[in-house]
């Protein structure tokens, strides 16, 4: 069950602590753009994550994001991010809504894109999705593979950004610092700028790494609701 964001003055807070680290570390709090990860929170987390100065939101499920937009109505208070698992089967629905697409993993969600670019005369904008920490449950392509699937989307008429990565399972800083530092000299090897790298726990190091976008929801909305 979605529940409600925590009053507009305590995100606000944590969303300016959130710039004061990005400032401290990069030298500008506008370097590292902010995602509010809103899933379990109901549609009023947005307009709340707009105010406390969010530059994004970012949904994990696709029916979420519809029931969203069926509540709040189009457009969306902040662009929205899709930063879950992503299914062939799910990306029509969504294509009007998404502003960028975190977790282009594989072929079938670069030919899934590229028909809904077709149909909506508009070239979705993608971040590859790489499995830096190589675990088996992680979703993303290999290192190796990050290549052949960038040019296959800039193939099929996507517009690349740059990668996105997750962390270890763990949360072991040295084994979270060089995953998100393959992911960065992959991103430089291949010519594309951003990099989604970093969450609540491993927020500093992503930042210390060049992450370009940063995905923070217990940091900034508090914990999610538990489904009983």
């Amino acid at each position: 069950m979605a529940t409600q964001p925590p009053t507009a003055d305590v995100v606000a807070r944590r969303v300016n602590d959130l710039r004061r680290l990005i400032a401290d570390l990069r030298g500008d709090e506008r370097a590292v753009r902010i995602v509010a990860v809103t899933k379990s929170f109901d549609a009023s987390a947005w307009a709340t994550a707009r105010d406390a100065g969010c530059d994004a939101v970012g949904e994990n499920y696709a029916q979420e994001v519809l029931e969203k937009i069926g509540r709040a109505g189009p457009p969306a208070p902040l662009p929205v991010h899709f930063i879950g698992h992503l299914q062939s089967n799910k990306v029509k629905a969504l294509a009007p809504h998404v502003v960028l697409w975190h977790t282009v993993d594989r072929a079938s969600i670069v030919t899934a894109l590229a028909r809904e670019a077709e149909r909506l005369g508009v070239a979705p904008q993608v971040l590859v999705q790489v499995n830096s920490t190589a675990e088996e449950q992680k979703s993303g392509c290999a290192p190796g593979e990050v290549g052949r699937l960038l040019n296959a989307a800039r193939v099929a008429g996507l517009v690349v950004e740059g990668l996105m990565t997750m962390g270890p399972s763990d949360a072991d800083p040295i084994a979270t610092r060089a995953a998100f530092n393959l992911t960065a000299r992959l991103a430089a090897d291949h010519g594309v700028p951003e990099l989604s790298m970093g969450m609540t726990h491993d927020v500093r190091i992503a930042i210390e790494e060049g992450s370009t976008i940063v995905r923070v929801g217990t940091g900034i909305l508090g914990e999610r609701p538990r489904s009983d």
